[in-house]
């Protein structure tokens, strides 16, 4: 939904040209990379399940692929390792689809990066070929080539936020360079990013396996009544470690980890800084305004 309200952003502010060379080749590349693989693991959760039976070896665990290594193959071109009695794919027509996505994807990098400073530079030619044009039918009509002193304020392209001032075309491609590679580089990092989140969950099983093991499996091997009473001091033991470390701590920390994460990486897909500065309500600012003008009259 974030995602949606940045073209009813830049439509407010009468900057379309963000939309067609900006947002539209960002969201392309975005889905046909990491929503692809979003959709590889829902794809992987349905298709393979715990099972003994020879004829449907292909679907056990033993035969599901790395979402990571396979969307590494999909980015190199590369076909996924054989393994014997399993499918090479997870379905049918995935080599061609996942080579279709690089390729518009890889198509996308060079729509961001040119296709907003070429746009604006044939723009100011226009601009500039036009006032020209007037020029020299107004000196013309008035039988001298001096120039309407009005031809001499700066001429504004069609653009950002209604118009962008006539710039130095090579900091133009620079910025616009710059904005590109921290887009694309930034949507491989902030993905990557959520790998710790798959971390902490491996140290949450090993911590569980561990209280399990240590803990919790030496009350069950004791015999007869002495047993009870072990097993429920062992059980409180137990419990109090897995509210403790388990339960407090893991989650305290997936916490605070999955929180920078929406914060730094999600949202940084979605807010850009710029439009109109918050001004709060104050009497004094009001007075202070009106007092300028009244003396400035």
């Amino acid at each position: 939904m974030l995602l949606l309200q940045l073209p009813t952003f830049f439509r407010y502010f009468k900057d379309k040209i963000k939309i067609i060379c900006e947002f539209i080749p960002q969201l392309i590349f975005l889905c046909f990379l990491f929503l692809y693989m979003v959709l590889l693991m829902f794809i992987k959760w349905l298709m393979y399940y715990p099972t003994d039976d020879k004829d449907k070896i292909t679907y056990s665990p033993h035969c599901a692929p790395s979402i990571l290594i396979s969307f590494i193959n999909m980015v190199l071109f590369k076909e996924p390792n054989k393994v014997e009695d399993c499918a090479d794919f997870m379905y049918n027509g995935e080599m061609g689809i996942e080579r279709f996505l690089v390729v518009i994807a890889v198509i996308c990098v060079p729509w961001m990066l040119l296709a907003k400073p070429i746009y604006i530079m044939r723009n100011q030619k226009k601009s500039n070929y036009m006032v020209s044009h007037e020029q020299m039918n107004a000196a013309t009509e008035n039988g001298d080539a001096e120039q309407p002193a009005h031809n001499n304020t700066v001429h504004r392209v069609e653009g950002g936020h209604g118009s962008h001032a006539e710039e130095d075309l090579g900091e133009l491609f620079i910025h616009q360079g710059i904005h590109t590679i921290e887009y694309v580089l930034g949507s491989v990092s902030h993905t990557a990013s959520y790998l710790r989140l798959w971390a902490l969950s491996l140290a949450h099983a090993q911590l569980s396996e561990v209280l399990w093991q240590m803990v919790l499996s030496k009350g069950l091997k004791v015999q007869g009544f002495e047993g009870g009473i072990a097993l429920y001091i062992i059980f409180s033991i137990w419990a109090s470690l897995t509210v403790a470390i388990l339960v407090l701590m893991e989650g305290l920390s997936a916490f605070l980890h999955t929180l920078r994460l929406h914060w730094v990486e999600f949202q940084s897909k979605f807010y850009s800084g710029i439009g109109h500065g918050f001004q709060p309500f104050s009497f004094e600012t009001i007075l202070d305004s009106a007092a300028t003008q009244t003396a400035d009259e």
